[in-house]
């Protein structure tokens, strides 16, 4: 690989780790999937970087391949957990760095669950939104037209709020 692309992914990267990481965790359902996702996403995006032609932004590259990294991941998680027998009378400690474990409040880990109750679609344009991602810029990671986000936004904002306060 060239040093031009080397530079950008680097530059990427520092741009949007914070980022991409926060999407890890609404994808993945603890801190260590969450660190191994996005370990995952930075081998496809350095892999795949011969293939970035300048067509978007780096970043809009850069989520676009997070996202479809996420999906698989979420895809193949679901699969595994079909597989799983529940053990509820064993206790394991999970022992994880100190960042992972720090609890969220109490408003923050609602609002994850329930923007893990969406559908992929809405999950996926709802992380973006909260990501401060524009509209154009998420219509280009997922295909779809810059009103078409809108509109989805405000109907998921409406989901979000009403699941919110539908709290026991």
């Amino acid at each position: 690989m060239d040093k031009a692309l080397e530079s950008l992914f680097l530059k990427g990267l520092e741009i949007n780790q914070q980022r991409l990481f926060r999407i890890c965790r609404v994808y993945s359902p603890d801190g260590e999937d969450a660190k191994d996702l996005f370990q995952e996403i930075l081998v496809q995006v350095w892999r795949s970087m011969d293939a970035f032609k300048g067509k978007s932004s780096f970043s809009t590259w850069m989520f676009r391949i997070a996202l479809n990294v996420c999906l698989q991941f979420k895809s193949k998680h679901l699969k595994r957990q079909s597989r799983l027998i529940k053990l509820d009378s064993i206790t394991i400690e999970n022992f994880c760095s100190e960042e992972v474990t720090k609890e969220p409040d109490e408003k923050l880990k609602h609002l994850r669950t329930c923007i893990k109750r969406l559908n992929e679609s809405d999950m996926a344009i709802i992380t973006l939104y909260l990501e401060e991602l524009a509209y154009k810029e998420i219509s280009e990671i997922l295909g779809l037209t810059e009103n078409n986000v809108a509109v989805k936004v405000r109907r998921i904002k409406s989901k979000l709020f009403n699941c919110m306060n539908a709290r026991p």
